[in-house]
């Protein structure tokens, strides 16, 4: 049972979507749950079988409670059950009379102070399927800051998208557990919401946390209200220990344009953080900015050949997608089938469609088109290896790639072979529009069953491309370039594209994939069979 408002301590299953035995991809909705301030859907995040359902609709379950189990068909699941069911009784009391323990030494106990009801916790909330923590791009609110339920207070950066997220609850900052540019995983407290002038100490120590955290708690450190000059070894040894300056964007923007070496300011801020009043007091004293002007500088040694070089920090985006891509190439055999298209036809196609279409169709569309007719005539392709069966798909949900500055996401268009040329044309473009800034949500990145990759307007004649789990095969699309071709003895000019179509061997053989290229290729070189 997730947590799905900040005062919900458990939910009601209002309606179950799934039935046990049902089959589930990670993006279904199984249930409709009812919390204290509404009816929210459910969704498992888990591909599988449906093997168990713990309450039945209109029962209550408490939050992190289990309410299903996913997994493959017939294995067992009692033994989760025997750990949740041993996880929520107390512990029994055995009484052994030959034992003798002998007394414990004292220990620092640490005093908890009851929760009160005037502050809320903000967790790290599950933002992709695929998840597993979040970087805080930028903090829109800071302590003292006072912020309404829906508002944004922070940006956060998934393994696909840059991501808003809001409080839902009222109230005024007073805590802020992860600073910009860091990291926190899923569930994690990200910062906390009350009234003003609340303890929060209680809320931080009822989380898991290492003695040195929980003593740090206890400690209020009053920082001084004028900036102080800190010397240059201090500097070097910071630098050297690799902490990172803690410092407010606006604070690194204004000590930029006054010329002010932040390094050497002591913050008066939340931990030590140097914030704007710290910039402008420095700047105010000429004395102390000019003993700054000529700091003792930290010079990086080039390599011993000369070379410079810079070391970007990983996005999420660029972790996951360095995780996916090599475990899709390392353990999916992958073989690759090419095939040449002569677009003359689609050309002239495509040209009549847009003079009575409200929406311009691209040549992506009329891919993604001709791809969905084509995989209904070839399931095969449209189907996924789950280790011990391959998931043949029913639906036809088609991902092109989108490359942003920070890595590649797909959108997905779903049931494409249900829908008009007009129809793709305006999905596929908000969708894009969508993930280029970085408005998508999970649902329309999610639940792909085949995939697309063009690089044709890039000028790239062709390339292979590798293959998006867990779809079984992806498609490369070049460029169309005039090319002299032989047709009846004479030398004619033709538009051809090359297409090269990635395959999961432990899904689809090499005259699977052809026969789906064929037909690929038919429904392109004659567009209006596609209207069939």
């Amino acid at each position: 049972m997730p947590l799905l408002s900040d005062t919900m301590t458990e939910g009601i299953i209002a309606e179950w979507h799934k039935k046990v035995g049902d089959t589930i991809k990670g993006d279904d909705v199984i249930a409709d749950v009812e919390t204290d301030k509404a009816t929210m859907e459910v969704m498992p995040y888990a591909d599988g079988t449906l093997l168990y359902i713990a309450a039945e609709k209109g029962k209550g379950v408490p939050v992190n409670g289990i309410i299903a189990i996913i997994g493959k068909p017939g294995e067992d699941f009692q033994s989760i059950l025997a750990q949740e069911n041993k996880s929520s009784q107390p512990a029994a009391v055995v009484t052994a009379p030959e034992a003798v323990v002998a007394p414990a030494a004292p220990q620092a106990a640490v005093s908890r102070a009851p929760l009160s009801k005037d502050a809320s916790v903000i967790r790290m909330p599950l933002l992709s399927d695929t998840m597993t923590e979040g970087k805080i791009v930028a903090w829109h609110k800071q302590i003292g800051d006072t912020v309404k339920g829906d508002e944004t207070i922070a940006d956060v950066e998934t393994d696909k998208a840059t991501m808003e997220v809001t409080p839902y609850v009222d109230g005024t900052i007073l805590y802020l557990g992860v600073k910009e540019g860091e990291a926190a995983k899923v569930n994690d407290i990200i910062a906390i919401v009350g009234k003003p002038g609340t303890d929060i100490t209680p809320y931080l120590l009822d989380e898991p946390a290492s003695p040195a955290t929980v003593s740090s708690l206890s400690q209020v450190v009053t920082q001084p209200t004028t900036p102080v000059v800190v010397p240059a070894t201090q500097v070097m040894q910071a630098a050297e220990s690799n902490d990172r300056l803690k410092a407010s964007p606006l604070a690194r923007k204004l000590a930029e344009e006054k010329g002010l070496d932040i390094s050497h300011i002591a913050g008066s801020g939340d931990n030590g953080r140097i914030i704007k009043r710290d910039i402008d007091q420095m700047a105010s004293q000429p004395a102390l900015k000019a003993s700054m002007s000529t700091p003792a500088a930290i010079v990086q040694q080039p390599l011993s050949s000369g070379a410079t070089y810079t070391d970007v920090p990983l996005t999420q985006m660029r972790k996951i997608i360095a995780q996916k891509l090599t475990e899709s190439k390392n353990s999916a055999p992958h073989f690759y089938l090419s095939m040449t298209i002569t677009m003359d036809n689609a050309i002239e196609a495509r040209k009549s469609i847009n003079n009575v279409s409200k929406v311009k169709v691209s040549f992506n569309d009329l891919v993604i088109k001709a791809c969905a007719m084509a995989l209904r005539l070839h399931p095969q392709v449209n189907s996924s290896w789950m280790g011990d069966f391959i998931r043949e798909n029913h639906q036809i949900n088609i991902g092109t790639a989108v490359a942003r500055e920070d890595g590649l996401i797909v959108p997905v268009v779903r049931n494409a072979d249900m829908k008009s040329l007009s129809q793709i044309a305006e999905e596929a473009a908000s969708l894009i529009e969508k993930a280029r800034t970085k408005k998508i949500v999970p649902q329309e990145f999610t639940g792909n069953t085949f995939s697309i990759s063009n690089l044709g307007m890039m000028d790239i004649d062709e390339f292979t491309a590798i293959i998006n789990p867990p779809d079984s095969c992806i498609l490369a699309v070049g460029k169309i370039t005039p090319t002299p071709v032989v047709e009846n003895n004479s030398v004619v000019v033709r538009q051809l594209m090359k297409l090269t179509l990635s395959c999961d061997h432990r899904v689809v053989d090499g005259a699977v994939g052809a026969r789906f290229l064929q037909t690929l290729k038919t429904y392109l070189e004659n567009p209006v069979t596609m209207l069939a």
